[in-house]
């Protein structure tokens, strides 16, 4: 018998604490899109001290759980190609939520 998987936090709430978060460890964050309120889904572009940003995203697991992946990582040689597969998200997904985080190891706040 396969568990159950934990209930969600709505996604308005999940972006505050990220946030929040990011901002009282010395970082920036902020939100580049809004998505459902509740129910929306989160993509999360975690930036380092002008590095090439990543793309995370939680996708479903073979056993109910969703984990963090990720989704692009921006190409030195084709940066816009990167922002290109953001925007193209948002298209595919209207409940999706788009948040920046630009801290040292941003993946932190995620994990």
């Amino acid at each position: 018998m396969a568990a159950e998987p934990a209930p969600r936090l709505p996604a308005h709430l999940e972006v505050s604490g990220l946030i929040r978060a990011v901002e009282a460890a010395g970082g920036f964050a902020t939100v580049i899109a809004k998505g459902e309120r509740d129910a929306g889904t989160l993509l999360v572009i975690c930036l380092e001290r002008g590095g090439p940003a990543q793309a995370f995203e939680r996708m479903p697991q073979a056993d109910g759980s969703r984990a963090w992946i990720v989704a692009k990582l921006q190409d030195a040689e084709e940066p816009a190609a990167f922002w290109d597969f953001i925007e193209r998200r948002r298209r595919q997904d209207g409940d999706l939520w788009v948040v920046e985080l630009d801290i040292a190891d941003a993946k932190r706040f995620i994990g």
